[in-house]
């Protein structure tokens, strides 16, 4: 005799006609682009008025402008995408929310319980529930479930949840979005089926099959481990500095050895995910994320040891003049989120230093050129190093220092000038 979640598996509408997309915004459209385009009716739910407008009119103010631009101008998305403020009946519904972290650094869920609190009005028998959203582990089982079973209907009985973590990268969203390879786990066989058979409609990359506990703590542990990679780098770095040693070329020496990679050390570490999750993993279990707990905190200290390095450089200097060069969290893209950059920024402001911030790529922060601003500064601090940022000091650099008071260049990586 067939099991439960196998007679129900028999009764799945099949194909998808119309998924709900809750949340347009990073995570959210892509998906819903990439849905609309495999034939599918799409509806992208946000709350923001705005993003819902712009969607519709296909105006959507997005970072990769080129990319989202032929998307939106495909027929097959023009036919199938739409927007609004409140959720629909659909087959499916795509959970793709923030999830931030509160000031003591425990998980805030607070978006992804509304957001299903919001379709469960419109669940019904055969649906399919797919949380996108980073969450902490057990969130699926735990939270989420309990909110859609208000409804009525029990999951793995009447409707089908699982857990699948986006995986994008600012600078190449749409792409990421289609060609890395997805982890799929649902609460049961028959949800972790159904979400498969909807990833299928376009991801190109592998769909890989656990439960949705599992694809929950792989997704933190993944940008844990990141993290702590990079806080390592950061960790030499200010070795370097105690020994009076080049950290440049000590890192250089080391990645000879055919087992060693040491990443570039930096000002922090900024973007959606890696400054977030890993504190997802230290609020479940404190007691055993010791490693990830200082890697947290050696990054997260980084922005304010970087203000002291650029203090001692223009130590004397009445009023003196700092001119940061890249407000983004990393090098050519205009993703502001958490950006270690600003952050510095910020600190020098606060600490009374007559500090100015530039990005030839974020229009708040645009300047002409490095040559424009570098006029009568004292000190410019590459904050985030550009191309166009770092091609211009290559190419001009006698030029930049002869229009400068003290001609000072700061780099906090192992960028070469």
């Amino acid at each position: 005799m067939a099991s439960p979640a196998e007679d129900f598996r028999n009764t799945f509408p099949a194909p998808f006609t119309h998924v709900a997309v809750i949340g347009a915004g990073y995570v959210g459209l892509p998906m819903a682009l990439h849905v609309a385009n495999s034939g599918v009716r799409v509806t992208a739910v946000d709350t923001n008025e705005t993003v819902v407008r712009e969607i519709n009119e296909r105006t959507s103010k997005v970072e990769e402008k080129e990319d989202f631009e032929k998307f939106f101008g495909n027929p097959m998305v023009q036919h199938n995408l739409s927007a609004r403020t409140t959720p629909v009946e659909a087959d499916a519904f795509i959970v793709a929310v923030p999830t931030p972290i509160h000031q003591d650094k425990s998980p805030d869920v607070n978006a992804v319980i509304a957001a299903t609190e919001s379709i469960v009005p419109f669940v019904r028998p055969g649906n399919l529930v797919v949380i996108e959203s980073t969450i902490p582990v057990h969130t699926t089982e735990k939270v989420v479930q309990p909110i859609l079973e208000k409804s009525g209907f029990t999951v793995g009985k009447d409707i089908l949840l699982a857990h699948c973590p986006e995986r994008i990268l600012p600078g190449n969203i749409m792409a990421e979005a289609v060609f890395n390879a997805r982890i799929i786990g649902g609460v049961d066989k028959a949800s972790t089926d159904r979400a498969v058979q909807l990833y299928s409609l376009f991801v190109k990359g592998k769909l890989l099959i656990t439960d949705a506990r599992t694809a929950e703590f792989v997704k933190l542990i993944e940008n844990a481990s990141r993290d702590v990679a990079v806080a390592f780098a950061n960790q030499v770095a200010l070795l370097c500095e105690y020994f009076g040693i080049n950290v440049s070329n000590a890192i250089e020496l080391a990645n000879h050895h055919p087992r060693i990679q040491i990443l570039d050390p930096g000002i922090g570490v900024g973007g959606h995910c890696i400054p977030i999750d890993p504190w997802f993993l230290v609020h479940s279990n404190p007691e055993l994320t010791g490693l990830i707990q200082a890697a947290r905190v050696l990054n997260d200290g980084m922005p304010a040891h970087t203000v002291n390095r650029i203090m001692a450089a223009v130590e004397g200097i009445p009023n003196a003049r700092v001119v940061c060069l890249g407000a983004s969290y990393k090098p050519n893209v205009k993703d502001l989120r958490e950006s270690p950059a600003l952050e510095v920024f910020e600190l020098l402001k606060h600490r009374g230093v007559n500090a100015e911030l530039y990005d030839p790529l974020i229009p708040q922060y645009a300047c002409d050129s490095v040559m424009s601003v570098a006029r009568g500064a004292d000190a410019l601090a590459i904050l985030t190093p550009h191309d166009l940022i770092v091609t211009e000091i290559r190419y001009r650099k006698h030029q930049i220092l002869a229009v400068m008071r003290h001609p000072k260049i700061l780099t906090f990586n192992c960028l070469v000038l």
